[in-house]
């Protein structure tokens, strides 16, 4: 099978597994270094150039865009599903994913255990926003942001109004959820390959710090989740479409409740903390699923 990954950087761990792993099942894997593609729309002959030459055909894509180029990333893989090449997650999944209000909505809508989450335009409704969110502390998140930046926890309510009112002042849009206090500053995320939970690890934030991100300093370990987490898990990923994902959830008290879920989560974290070759199950899928012209929107919006 011959597999063309989209990455920036090919030294990174999580890129360097996968393409060890796909050449250990005696696969080829190029990776690709998505914005120096450039395409060709042409009715019925699209095409993709790279460093000055044509694309030849590919069996599958692995996207593994970096969330300050998702627009452009995006248009690259619609133009691979538009050619008829399987993707590991379509380009319409990966959007929502990466639309942190779009994607708790659909989330909300398969019922999916969620924080109290609140959202509004009009700096005039930040009363009504803290009120509904339960009051402080509050944790307050960019809707940009990625690895933990751009998320605050505002310990009361006035110091919650004064964060919103600075980035409502640099005009960013901003969600404020319930700080869910019993999960101690750690998180679990739970890595779904096909449908199924692969492998899941606890994250524990840096001392002093409530994000539990590894790359703020976190650290994590192997956990055995329950089977409602796993449930919560698996359903996430389908409600969002995504063949592989990272789902980060937070122990509450009634239960399980979705922080985010990540189109192209990392493989050093859980890999390491759970001995388990994720990389390789993430072939694996592939090499059950990838047929030509097999993605459910083609390219759609």
């Amino acid at each position: 099978m011959k597999i063309a990954m989209m990455a920036r950087n090919p030294d990174l761990y999580s890129h360097k597994r996968l393409k060890e792993a796909a050449e250990q099942r005696g696969h080829q894997l190029d990776i690709i270094n998505t914005l120096r593609c450039y395409m060709n729309i042409a009715s019925r002959r699209p095409a993709i150039y790279y460093n000055g030459e044509k694309l030849q055909p590919y069996d599958a894509v692995i996207p593994r865009i970096g969330a300050s180029v998702t627009f452009y990333g995006l248009a690259v893989l619609r133009q691979f599903e538009v050619m008829g090449v399987y993707p590991l997650n379509e380009s319409v999944a990966i959007g929502r994913s990466r639309d942190k209000l779009r994607s708790l909505q659909i989330l909300s809508r398969e019922g999916i255990g969620l924080p109290v989450t609140t959202f509004a335009h009009d700096p005039k409704q930040t009363e009504e926003v803290l009120a509904l969110a339960g009051g402080a502390p509050l944790v307050i998140k960019l809707l940009e942001g990625t690895q933990g930046i751009g998320v605050v926890l505002a310990d009361s309510n006035r110091s919650a109004k004064s964060v919103i009112e600075a980035f409502r002042g640099a005009k960013v849009n901003i969600l404020v959820q319930e700080f869910i206090k019993e999960a101690g500053g750690t998180d679990i995320r739970a890595l779904v390959v096909g449908g199924k939970v692969v492998a899941a690890m606890q994250r524990q934030g840096a001392e002093d710090d409530f994000r539990s991100n590894l790359h703020r300093g976190g650290s994590a370990q192997m956990i055995k989740i329950s089977p409602e987490e796993r449930s919560t898990a698996i359903r996430s990923a389908k409600a969002m479409g995504l063949n592989v994902c990272g789902v980060d959830m937070l122990r509450a008290n009634h239960g399980p409740v979705v922080m985010e879920v990540n189109s192209s989560p990392g493989l050093e974290g859980v890999e390491k903390a759970t001995g388990i070759d994720v990389a390789g199950k993430i072939i694996e899928l592939l090499e059950k699923q990838a047929k030509p012209g097999k993605t459910k929107t083609k390219g759609k919006g």
